[in-house]
């Protein structure tokens, strides 16, 4: 198998990567139609309620990721999916029968959007983890990497998709094949074979103060430290394309649920792209997950100002293709630097600043969309995004000024050191070509 496909070669994540592709496509259609409904029909193309409901999505991963982490260092991780994956079935199921039935309202939303939030925060560490027990180590790059190709696969899928049964049949209707395609991921859970894991994962015994001995472990590594600042600034204001793309689809070039979804697809173009490029990537991915948020804020601010709409499709794919590369990036450093008693903790702390931060990002960035308009929210969020990243340059110098000063001593004395033996075997040969 291919080097990029290197991971399919693995029984138990085979069976992982199938069912998440149907579930991811059921997630992105579900996005896009929640943030039409709140939109369009519960509100008069409010950024802020758009904002507020992706918020109370993220608000729980902020305020109960660390204990959940600790939960998936402790128990099973298959269980603990099992139950989030059937807990997010149900709310979608939920959400689509109060459309269905003419009676959902605004706050409906927002409570099944904080409820998703919680089953999230129980979710994410899991299923971040769940990865090295699934292929041996040597491959959890690739698969950290493949991961993120079904999830942008299904972003390609999910939006266009998701535009054109809006159109026809409503936003309704959306969420009930997104709680079908869950029962894809509870099967493809149930058909995995434990005992074959790789056992990178062994559960934690209980004792005190293990959410702050992982709090310790994050800041005792610069690595770690630099990669979750940047997280946060890139997630908390930058990575808010369910509500730059509404408003600027809507306020800004005045288009329709066809158009929203298409701008999703053309996007996903780039995330996928990247995803599939950092499969093959071999090497250190600190400078991939920096270069790439320097380049998502360049791209985002110069789409924040494009003056035609196409221009502004255009200029999404390799905005897309930036963040992707940052984001699997990010995760592979901090996956690859964590020993795995901590993992679980560790991970559930990189969900917190990366996902967490959105409940103040998403209604800050929707307000200033609706008061400043929506060019100025996507520029400030690419803004931000770029300095995130030249602090992070500034910052992994400094820290590894050092080390790189030591490595160039070394490497010029090894230089030396090889000169002075090749001048003396020149000497030592000398005498012999004189004597033939």
């Amino acid at each position: 198998m291919s080097r990029m496909f290197a991971s399919l070669s693995e029984r138990n994540y085979r069976v992982w990567f199938a069912g998440g592709l149907v579930s991811n496509v059921g997630t992105w259609m579900q996005r896009i139609a929640q943030d039409w409904l709140v939109l369009t029909q519960l509100t008069d193309h409010s950024g802020t309620a758009t904002g507020i409901v992706t918020g109370l999505q993220f608000l729980p991963i902020l305020l109960l990721s660390p204990y959940a982490g600790l939960v998936a260092d402790r128990m099973s991780k298959l269980k603990m999916l099992k139950i989030t994956q059937a807990a997010s079935g149900v709310l979608a199921l939920l959400l689509g029968i109060l459309v269905l039935t003419n009676v959902a309202e605004l706050w409906h939303v927002y409570v099944i959007a904080g409820l998703l939030g919680v089953v999230a925060a129980f979710d994410g560490p899991p299923r971040q983890a769940l990865v090295n027990d699934l292929v041996p180590h040597r491959l959890v790059p690739n698969a950290v990497s493949l991961n993120a190709t079904s999830f942008n696969a299904a972003r390609l899928a999910g939006p266009g998709i998701a535009g054109i049964l809006i159109a026809l049949i409503g936003t309704g209707w959306l969420f009930l094949l997104n709680a079908a395609s869950y029962v894809a991921v509870i099967i493809a859970l149930s058909a995995m074979k434990e005992k074959s894991f790789y056992g990178s994962q062994q559960r934690v015994p209980r004792s005190k103060g293990q959410v702050r001995a992982g709090v310790r472990y994050v800041l005792g590594s610069p690595t770690l430290v630099m990669i979750f600042v940047v997280a946060f600034v890139v997630g908390t204001f930058g990575l808010n394309f369910q509500i730059y793309n509404a408003v600027m689809t809507t306020t800004v070039f005045h288009q329709g649920p066809e158009a929203y979804g298409f701008v999703g697809t053309i996007m996903a173009i780039g995330t996928l792209g990247g995803a599939l490029l950092a499969a093959r990537r071999q090497g250190s991915r600190i400078k991939y997950a920096v270069g790439g948020a320097l380049l998502f804020g360049v791209f985002a601010i110069a789409a924040a100002y494009s003056p035609q709409f196409w221009l502004f499709a255009l200029l999404l794919i390799p905005t897309g293709l930036a963040s992707i590369t940052f984001l699997n990036s990010a995760n592979v450093t901090v996956q690859m630097n964590v020993e795995p008693a901590y993992r679980g903790r560790v991970m559930a702390l990189y969900m917190m600043v990366l996902q967490g931060g959105t409940p103040i990002g998403a209604p800050l960035m929707g307000w200033v969309a609706e008061t400043f308009g929506a060019r100025a929210s996507l520029a400030l969020g690419g803004g931000l995004s770029l300095l995130a990243a030249l602090w992070a340059i500034f910052y992994w110098s400094r820290h590894h000024r050092g080390e790189l000063g030591g490595r160039l001593r070394l490497y010029r004395a090894q230089l030396r050191e090889r000169v002075l033996l090749h001048r003396g075997d020149d000497e030592d040969g000398e005498p012999e070509a004189r004597a033939a």
